[in-house]
């Protein structure tokens, strides 16, 4: 067999050093910036040689022996990610620990930016909380709206890596952070852990134009390496995309690194497609390998449908109904969170393997 082409030609050619200081300076425009012009030349320098020789992964280590390949130069950033995921995997099947569910926060919206007002979304999620807290669950946070408040908080675009093979998309993601073209502070390292060190999931989110709002959706792209990623960087040594093509082709077992979790979903909006919305999330879901928590654990419902914006908190005051759904989510969630660390709760299918594993 030919060894598997990796076709290239697309990318534009590195910045020439004019349009590179330029880029890098755009962060340091306001005025308070100015005494220090002269170290901000300097590091703009440094940064500038560090970007023409690609530094992505400056800080190493050897892999060691828990790898296929122990010589290979190892990101530091990485491996602390990684073994970080492992502990939390260890706590996360303990009998003896806590049970624990991640709360999503899928708005783009909080009082810190500029609608200088809390979303409804994070509303819902202090109910569910509350109905976790009766069943002595332990509710983790993750509130996606931080990206728009937060400082130089960030979760960066999914490359694609698994188009060109599977292998090549590492679990956690290898793809950042990358110094050299200073694309850092990503949150993904923080989310991977939260995802592994819970034992169910309930996402609450509105709905953007149809889709999930931009937040949540670069989160659930960058989560395609719990679903099939390689745990073994050194196997592709790094990003060689011919090594992964072929050990895709060798035969390649997809792991499910998230698979068993149950899951709810709380879906909501003002005009139309909570419903797509809704399946979307719970198709991605089911496709991980988690597990629904029955009829009540999936809600979608409009709040204040076609009415004023201006007046949406207070038609969710009066939404009685709709703040019961929304505990019953969380309840039904909680359920099956007992069920399943209780050995009573499993996929049907969970033993059965899939004639297209991909």
């Amino acid at each position: 067999m030919a060894e598997p082409e990796v076709r290239q030609g697309q990318a534009p050619e590195k910045l020439e050093r004019q349009e590179f200081k330029l880029q890098f300076m755009r962060s340091f425009k306001d005025p308070n910036f100015e005494p220090v012009q002269a170290a901000l030349a300097q590091v703009e320098e440094i940064a500038w040689h560090n970007y023409q020789d690609s530094r992505k992964s400056p800080v190493t280590q050897k892999a060691g022996s828990e790898f296929a390949d122990p010589d290979y130069d190892l990101s530091v950033e990485w491996k602390a990610t990684r073994d970080r995921l492992l502990a939390a995997e260890q706590r996360q099947k303990d009998p003896q620990t806590r049970s624990r569910v991640l709360l999503i926060i899928g708005a783009a919206r909080n009082d810190g930016s500029c609608p200088g007002e809390i979303s409804k979304t994070y509303r819902m999620s202090l109910w569910a909380r509350e109905a976790l807290a009766e069943a002595d669950i332990e509710a983790d946070v993750l509130d996606l709206s931080l990206l728009t408040s937060g400082y130089d908080l960030h979760i960066h675009p999914c490359k694609g890596c698994v188009s060109t093979a599977m292998p090549l998309c590492h679990w956690p993601c290898s793809c950042y952070p990358n110094h050299g073209e200073r694309q850092t502070n990503d949150w993904m390292a923080e989310i991977y852990e939260k995802w592994v060190a819970a034992h169910g999931v309930i996402i609450l989110t509105p709905t953007y134009w149809y889709q999930a709002p931009s937040v949540l959706k670069l989160m659930i792209d960058r989560l395609v390496c719990a679903d099939g990623g390689n745990p073994d960087p050194t196997t592709t040594h790094g990003k060689k995309a011919a090594e992964a093509k072929e050990l895709e082709l060798a035969g390649w077992d997809y792991p499910k690194h998230l698979s068993g979790r149950a899951y709810g979903l709380v879906v909501h909006g003002d005009v139309a497609g909570i419903e797509g919305l809704r399946r979307g999330l719970a198709d991605w879901l089911d496709w991980m390998g988690l597990i629904d928590a029955g009829k009540q654990s999936a809600l979608d419902r409009y709040v204040g449908y076609y009415e004023s914006y201006a007046e949406s908190h207070l038609v969710l005051d009066k939404d009685e109904k709709f703040q019961q759904e929304v505990r019953n989510v969380a309840r039904s969630v909680a359920v099956a969170v007992q069920q399943l660390r209780a050995g009573l709760l499993s996929k049907p299918d969970e033993d059965i393997q899939p004639a297209r594993p991909k």
